[in-house]
C-alpha cells in the first residue's frame, strides 16, 4: 500500500479530525483515510457512461434483468395503448 504526508494543515482541522476520530472509535490516520476513501470513490470516473455509473448504483438492488445495448439503434417515442 501507499503512504501520504499531508503537511501544513490548520490547526483547526486537525483537532476537529481528532475529535471526528475519537467519537468514531479510530485513529486519527484511520478516520483520514476514510475520509479521503470516501470523498474519492463518490465522485464519477471520467471514463465511465452514465449507464456503467447507473448499473455499478443499483448493483446491490437484486436486479438482473438483461437489458441489451441499443447502439446504432435509432431513438423512437413511446407510444402508449394503440
Amino acid at each position: 500500500m501507499a503512504q501520504l504526508l499531508i503537511r501544513n494543515i490548520e490547526n483547526d482541522v486537525k483537532e476537529r479530525l481528532r475529535q471526528r476520530a475519537r467519537e468514531r472509535g479510530r485513529s486519527m490516520e484511520d478516520e483520514a483515510r476514510e475520509i479521503l476513501r470516501a470523498g474519492v470513490m463518490a465522485e464519477p470516473r471520467k471514463d465511465e457512461g452514465a449507464g456503467t455509473r447507473l448499473a455499478r448504483y443499483f448493483a446491490k438492488s437484486g436486479f438482473d434483468l438483461e437489458i441489451p445495448e441499443m447502439r446504432g439503434d435509432e431513438a423512437r417515442s413511446v407510444t402508449f395503448g394503440k
